[in-house]
């Protein structure tokens, strides 16, 4: 047993404590202190953000191009858009302008936020706030820019060229589902691994033949098949689907049905435009003309998604944003890949893309050649299955009429 202390004792250790503790936090006091004092400040660079803006505005366009992936034309129109439409304005440190473009910067080179810092000299926090709040306002203009097509009007991409006129005439566009990189939250990711067990989301998409977008459904789970989209924004009253007339149709691949509005090709033939060029026969048959001049005009739409992926690098390498901002900047990429081919004739990606017969790189997650999950629509009875002989019945006409004008 310790022998007790004597007052005097007690009062040497409590000095000692008193000590020790003023001691500490005098030290702890003046390293915070000095550390502020040694502190260097991050965004130093003699070029500030409104600089690098007017230094792109101003330089030679390809710089502006490679960086936002537009041009200073189609950037003022998109600003005048946006300052119009949207409660868009300047902000008290940034301009309108610099804040779009930061925006577009993100998407066009899937920057990170740090590297966005670097670029733009600004912190973390403000490039996070300006991405939010332009990704909101772009995306609330979807249904200014994503229009259904004209359904009375033939296209003069059919028109005009023998291959398709009279034989699509009806044809007012061509739908499908392509896959863009997503990041999913643990408990849900097994549900957006697609074929190749890569995470993604699943955005069907319908295109005109001018290569713009008329309808656009993003945020599905990747491994969802296309026609379950299709066919669950069909039964959905809400859904905003541009069903056509009676009479026209979509144009579809394989994982579809064929049915009254949706035109697909002839399952267990050649389909692809690759394979049918690869063959050393050349097309042998009626169905196997079908299916090629079927691919060739329904290849708009791969070729709208080709542009839109090669314009837009964030939808092959998503960061981690929430789900539903990847949602809001899949829709943005699809409302600026329409203002620009509205406004900007001459945009390089669409010169690329937009000669017939081009095949952007394949979609590795594609539906194109998986069974379809749901080859026909819940509670069909005789009545749709009559719908289905109909539209057999006039896809078979279209091939005999096209096999003996091509003899």
């Amino acid at each position: 047993m310790c022998a007790s202390r004597t007052p005097a004792e007690w009062d040497e250790t409590f000095e000692m404590f008193v000590d020790m503790t003023l001691g500490y936090m005098a030290l702890n006091m003046g390293q915070r202190y000095l550390n502020r004092i040694e502190r260097l400040p991050m965004h130093t660079s003699i070029r500030t953000s409104h600089e690098y803006m007017l230094e792109l505005l101003n330089q030679h366009p390809d710089r502006m191009f490679n960086k936002i992936r537009m041009y200073r034309p189609c950037f003022e129109m998109l600003i005048q858009v946006l300052r119009q439409q949207t409660a868009l304005q300047n902000s008290r440190y940034l301009t309108l302008e610099e804040q779009v473009m930061i925006f577009v910067y993100v998407i066009s080179q899937k920057a990170t936020n740090r590297m966005a810092m670097e670029d733009w000299q600004h912190s973390g926090s403000t490039i996070s706030v300006v991405f939010t709040r332009i990704c909101k306002a772009i995306a609330s203009l979807s249904q200014t820019f994503i229009k259904a097509p004209n359904f009375a009007a033939i296209p003069d991409e059919i028109r005009w060229n023998p291959k398709y006129y009279p034989y699509f005439q009806n044809c007012v566009g061509a739908i499908d589902g392509t896959h863009i990189a997503a990041h999913a939250p643990a408990d849900v990711a097994n549900n957006f691994r697609g074929r190749k067990s890569t995470v993604t989301s699943n955005m069907l998409a319908i295109c005109s033949f001018d290569m713009l977008f008329t309808y656009v459904v993003t945020g599905w789970e990747g491994a969802v098949h296309d026609s379950r989209v299709l066919t669950t924004q069909l039964e959905d009253p809400t859904s905003g689907f541009p069903h056509p007339p009676p009479g026209k149709y979509y144009l579809v691949d394989s994982g579809y049905s064929n049915k009254p509005g949706f035109l697909a090709p002839f399952r267990n033939v050649p389909y692809h435009l690759r394979d049918a060029r690869r063959r050393a026969g050349g097309i042998n048959g009626p169905t196997e003309l079908f299916n090629y001049r079927h691919a060739s005009l329904r290849n708009y739409i791969e070729r709208c998604f080709g542009v839109l992926k090669a314009r837009f690098p964030i939808l092959r390498y998503m960061t981690n944003f929430s789900l539903i901002r990847q949602r809001e900047i899949a829709m943005c990429c699809c409302v600026l890949h329409n203002f620009i081919r509205l406004h900007n004739r001459g945009d390089p990606l669409f010169d690329r893309y937009g000669v017939d017969g081009v095949m952007p790189p394949p979609d590795s997650d594609s539906d194109d050649d998986a069974p379809s999950s749901s080859g026909t629509t819940r509670g069909e009875g005789a009545n749709s299955r009559n719908d289905n002989n109909f539209a057999n019945d006039m896809r078979d006409r279209i091939m005999f009429e096209m096999y003996l004008n091509n003899n």
